[in-house]
């Protein structure tokens, strides 16, 4: 046991100690085994084959084997050749240092700009990026990666923070409702009542609504919704929110056509129950900013692969500069301030994150404020209804 703890700290020593060497004097190590292989193949070479050559042509030349001037030039050859790999390494190594030191200071500005910034984006500085350096295809490449993770991490922040306001904000007031009357019965200034049952009732049931919300949005925009995706007419999806909403509708005077004509045979590939929650949500949202005598209408298109469903009404109207935030958490257009009105501000994301798990789409649009708002809701049609 002793001598494995021994091993492994001497692998753990010898692991920092390759940690400690930096990119100049690994390159130049490098190169110097390089350099060396190759002057050791050039002078085995030398040794082994160039005698014998030389030798040879001599000979040819009409030297006498045996003659001292050819013992004497023979050596003259091997000193020279001896010389000239010496100076040959040693200006081969003055070579590799000037271009070691080249490359790794084109190298290491990158790089040391590269490692400020991730030490920034450590301490919680997601602002800081990194400049193209210009030093290769690579670097820039590395640079551009870097940028695009922090940019992403500094909207994950922002989303995070926005979040957590917006859900302080929304708790804020159903806790104080309860607070109230909870001191009002313990204070006794107040008295178990129907009226008192019903705030009560309403604003847990509010918070029981958000929290559901807000379980259902984070499964959907993390993709963990659980779809029970089986071809479905539209006619029986419509039918099915006209029937769910048709006494709201009712209780507010506002009416409700739905029109089902355009796409009567059409099916899609949805999980019934989850488009059945979108289509209420716009129903819903329909009617909160429809006043009474204005009318809402459901129809359903079909448009080559997909099936258009709509939901239009003749209601408050959406303005321009709205329409980019109405699937935002917790967004809510001014005519929806009413919290008597206003659902938790989810409905639309969630609906938007279902339609996105299906492989569909939902987009709002409207004419201006006073002039109504259509949602449309597109989804894919089953294979065998497509043209």
């Amino acid at each position: 046991m002793r001598s494995s703890i021994m091993t492994l700290g001497g692998d753990q020593r010898a692991r920092a100690t390759g940690r400690g060497r930096g990119l100049a004097s690994r390159l130049m190590f490098a190169q110097v085994l390089v350099l060396l292989a190759s002057v050791l193949t050039a002078a085995v070479v030398a040794a082994f084959v160039g005698p014998p050559l030389f030798h040879q042509h001599l000979l040819e030349a009409g030297h006498a084997p045996n003659s001292p001037e050819l013992a004497h030039i023979e050596e003259a050859y091997s000193d020279a050749s001896l010389v000239s790999l010496g100076v040959a390494l040693v200006i081969a190594l003055a070579c590799a240092a000037a271009v070691t030191w080249h490359v790794t200071g084109r190298m290491r500005a990158p790089l040391s700009a590269l490692a400020d910034a991730a030490r920034e984006v450590s301490r919680g500085h997601l602002g800081a990026r990194v400049d193209a350096s210009g030093s290769g295809v690579e670097f820039d490449e590395l640079g551009r990666a870097f940028n695009l993770m922090a940019s992403r991490l500094e909207q994950t922040e922002d989303t995070r923070r926005r979040l957590l306001s917006d859900l302080a904000h929304e708790l804020r007031t159903p806790i104080a409702t309860l607070t109230v009357y909870c001191e009002g019965l313990r204070d006794g200034v107040t008295t178990w009542s129907a009226d008192t049952e019903r705030v009560i009732t309403e604003q847990t049931q509010r918070l029981a609504r958000l929290a559901a919300d807000l379980d259902d949005v984070s499964r959907a925009e993390e993709g963990r919704l659980a779809l029970d995706v089986s071809p479905t007419p539209v006619r029986d999806l419509m039918w099915s929110a006209v029937q769910a909403r048709r006494e709201d509708f009712a209780q507010e005077g506002v009416e409700l056509v739905a029109d089902d004509a355009a796409a009567a045979r059409s099916q899609v590939e949805v999980d019934p129950r989850r488009i059945g929650q979108v289509l209420d949500n716009l129903l819903a949202n329909a009617l909160r900013h429809t006043p009474r005598g204005g009318s809402v209408r459901l129809s359903a298109l079909a448009v080559g692969d997909s099936v258009e469903i709509s939901v239009a009404d003749t209601g408050d109207g959406i303005d321009t500069d709205q329409l980019l935030h109405v699937f935002e958490r917790f967004y809510r257009g001014d005519s929806a301030r009413d919290r008597q009105r206003a659902g938790s501000g989810l409905g639309l994301t969630i609906s938007r994150a279902i339609a996105d798990a299906h492989r569909g789409s939902l987009v709002a649009d409207s004419d201006g404020p006073g002039q109504g708002s259509t949602f449309t809701l597109t989804l894919p049609r089953t294979p065998a209804h497509r043209p």
